[in-house]
């Protein structure tokens, strides 16, 4: 199967680096044009210009712009008025003890991982029904359903991402646009790799052994019993994001390693 993105264009949120940069790239191979975002203007330019060194041809814009807020979403929407494509991937993640969660937190945690997807799929779907193709994917988490006690403001998140996209699918009715929802597991990404930077250190511990610790003592259902690499998350991203993925819709689709103890 050749995926063949040419003449759409997609947005993808915090994607100068992690699982969002993957996707992008991701996304760039295959012919579409890619919109990089994220909060300050050297982070944008920085991985718009490695976007463009790594896929020979790709077409490749950057819009500084910080979707946690309304603001910022009507600033992203203003530069770019339509896409085919939308990747909610913007996220943040804490541990932290329930009762050391300040009111603040849980307002940030929704604001920046729910808020910023819910404002954009309603400034760019209706366009995407009225042209009768589109995808719009959350980037959501196994937290969703395995709410982890280290961070509950976080799960909570990620299971709201999943409400909203299986809602935002049912308005899809009879039409060629798609919304689902991809939920990864422990995956290496910048920010979860200087967690576990911090881990070793704490525990005097090599960065691999630490990793392997975490997996045996945090996920211990897991089945590849390792990380997951943030191409391995892109790699079904933009298969979802795909003409080929026609029929996916409405879905909540795990990528977690088989964490998940169930067939469902």
């Amino acid at each position: 199967m050749k995926i063949d993105l040419s003449g759409t264009t997609a947005l993808v949120t915090g994607s100068t680096s992690g699982i969002g940069h993957a996707i992008a790239k991701g996304l760039a191979t295959t012919g579409a044009k890619v919109i990089v975002n994220g909060r300050t203007q050297s982070k944008v330019d920085e991985a718009v210009a490695v976007l463009k060194k790594a896929v020979s041809g790709a077409e490749v814009e950057g819009v500084a712009a910080d979707v946690s807020t309304a603001e910022g979403c009507a600033a992203l929407v203003k530069a770019v008025p339509s896409v085919d494509i939308l990747i909610n991937n913007t996220g943040i993640f804490e541990p932290k003890e329930f009762f050391d969660i300040p009111d603040e937190d849980w307002q940030r945690f929704f604001n920046v991982n729910v808020m910023s997807g819910i404002r954009l799929s309603r400034a760019y779907m209706p366009a995407m029904l009225k042209r009768n193709w589109g995808r719009i994917i959350f980037i959501a988490s196994e937290s969703a359903i395995m709410i982890p006690k280290e961070m509950i403001h976080y799960g909570m998140t990620k299971t709201a991402q999943l409400s909203v996209s299986r809602g935002l699918a049912e308005l899809t009715r009879g039409t060629a646009v798609t919304v689902n929802a991809v939920m990864p597991g422990p995956t290496m990404s910048e920010g979860v790799e200087t967690f576990v930077k911090n881990l070793a250190k704490q525990n005097g511990q090599s960065v691999e052994t630490a990793a392997a610790n975490f997996i045996k003592e945090h996920r211990p259902s897991s089945l590849i019993q390792r990380f997951a690499s943030v191409d391995e998350i892109a790699n079904m991203v933009v298969y979802v994001a795909s003409r080929e993925a026609a029929v996916t819709n409405g879905a909540a689709l795990r990528a977690e390693g088989g964490l998940v103890p169930t067939i469902a």
